[in-house]
């Protein structure tokens, strides 16, 4: 007996494909809206406290995709895994993902809340990516478990990087390249997710 897939599970699993396209839109959109902005030197939460669209933009664009991730690992992460491990890992992704939306709910004037969100997600980002390649790997599902590996390795190394031998004045691009690395994560899973047939009862 095959039990198929309800709505919520199919709607978490569409998230982890929705939620990096929400996100980049916004800040890309954001950052073309605001010239004055420095890849080397800015954070990306500068834009969140700039007047105009830009701020509103790209707050909106991370709160937002913040409540996609959290379907995602609600509805998708935490329904695909049944080892006590895959539920740690869905449960620390969601964190990351309230993290996230905290982040664009707290802009970086809003002290010190904006901070702490902010830490909390680059952190927990790779910490629950570790746990899930554990899940994956027994799932002995191999391929991806070396993928998620590989991914959680890429985005902690652009903050050991900067911690180690500050390579740029700003943090922009260490928080986009490993916010870029959870993305292409969180898409490829919802994909292969979502291409996965109802499992047996």
């Amino acid at each position: 007996m095959f039990q198929h897939k309800n709505y919520f599970q199919q709607l978490g699993e569409a998230s982890g494909i929705v939620a990096p396209a929400v996100a980049f839109t916004c800040i890309l959109t954001a950052i073309a809206s605001y010239p004055e902005f420095s890849w080397t030197n800015n954070a990306l939460s500068d834009l969140g406290i700039i007047s105009g669209i830009t701020g509103p933009v790209f707050n909106f664009g991370l709160y937002c995709s913040g409540l996609f991730v959290l379907k995602f690992a609600a509805f998708g992460l935490f329904k695909y895994f049944r080892s006590w491990v895959g539920k740690i890992g869905a449960l620390s992704f969601a964190a990351t993902s309230l993290a996230l939306m905290g982040i664009g709910f707290f802009p970086e004037n809003v002290v010190p809340y904006h901070y702490l969100f902010s830490v909390a997600f680059f952190v927990l980002l790779p910490i629950s990516l570790f746990i899930i390649t554990a899940a994956f790997a027994f799932k002995r599902q191999t391929k991806m478990a070396l993928f998620t590996l590989l991914t959680a390795i890429a985005a902690a190394t652009p903050w050991i990087l900067q911690f180690t031998i500050h390579y740029v004045s700003g943090v922009a691009i260490p928080e986009f390249a490993s916010a870029l690395a959870g993305s292409a994560w969180t898409i490829m899973l919802g994909y292969k997710m979502l291409k996965t047939p109802p499992q047996p009862k």
